[in-house]
């Protein structure tokens, strides 16, 4: 029987990484079922591969919405109206076929220097448009708050305040949140209060921790990077990811939230964390080790 959550009975997925081993679909397939995992998130995918995954007994998470999704919030209108016409196309297909309504993506800019302001509105016309596109098919983007890389950390829809802004401007149910309190804990963001908040537009939640590095944050504070130090693997100076369990997020109390606001979605471990990634050996111990955590939590 696939494992679950002790708080909410919440069934664990993973989230199909790109490393060599995972770029085998059925290596992945067969790794889930035989270590108890419920389902998988994935990449944009033929429908063919998506229904190969439930044939075997799988349930899917997520999908990503087929690249670019930077056309999305481009400054041209034309390209994010065809961007949002192909993405609708290739959503209402696979919810035809599978009936996976989830469908996973980050709102980053085609232009990271521009205006936050400017790249606002391209990204709720495009979103938008593609929202209202696909919710007659019951599909709904589950957006991910990641804030982008530096220098200019672009991507939208990540603090309370956008996601709040953005939700409204685009006022479609088919807007919906995918809850990473790894960000939201980086970012310096009260990840329950931010729950609490949002709870109804949640459908789906990654498990990744975040390790705050006090020693370091005193050494090279939150805003310049090091001069000589050397920074974590996915993470910065004074921060990195890292597997449940690992940081300092307090689980128990999210997953008891997510019971009360009657949260029916999954949890789905992503994998990022220097202490596991990098071999295949590593990556599958990390998934097992969150797996248990969650497991007991």
């Amino acid at each position: 029987m696939p494992f679950a959550t002790r708080t909410g009975s919440f069934p664990i997925y993973f989230r199909r990484g790109g490393s060599e081993w995972q770029k085998d679909l059925d290596a992945v397939i067969a790794f889930a079922i035989a270590n108890g995992f419920a389902g998988i998130d994935v990449g944009a995918l033929p429908i063919a591969d998506l229904k190969r995954i439930q044939t075997a007994g799988l349930r899917i998470g997520t999908i990503d919405l087929p690249q670019k999704w930077t056309e999305l919030a481009s400054a041209d209108a034309g390209k994010r109206a065809d961007a949002a016409d192909a993405h609708a196309a290739y959503i209402t297909a696979a919810v035809a076929a599978t009936g996976v309504r989830n469908y996973f993506c980050v709102v980053i800019p085609e232009e990271h220097a521009a205006k936050r302001a400017e790249n606002f509105a391209r990204a709720v016309d495009g979103y938008g448009r593609l929202c209202r596109a696909i919710a007659p098919s019951g599909g709904r983007l589950v957006i991910e708050g990641w804030p982008g890389g530096g220098p200019h950390y672009s991507s939208l829809a990540c603090s309370p305040a956008d996601y709040r802004a953005f939700f409204t401007e685009v006022a479609s149910p088919a807007a919906a949140i995918n809850f990473d309190a790894s960000h939201l804990v980086r970012m310096g963001i009260d990840p329950l209060r931010f729950l609490n908040e949002f709870a109804s537009r949640i459908h789906h939640v990654h498990a990744k921790d975040t390790e705050l590095l006090d020693d370091e944050l005193y050494e090279h504070g939150n805003l310049q990077p090091a001069t000589f130090a050397k920074g974590h693997g996915f993470g910065g100076h004074h921060w990195r990811y890292a597997i449940p369990g690992h940081g300092c997020i307090r689980w128990g109390r999210l997953f008891s939230a997510l019971k009360a606001a009657g949260f029916a979605g999954a949890v789905s471990v992503e994998l990022e964390d220097e202490d596991f990634n990098g071999s295949t050996d590593g990556e599958q111990r990390g998934l097992l080790a969150s797996r248990d955590f969650l497991v007991a939590v």
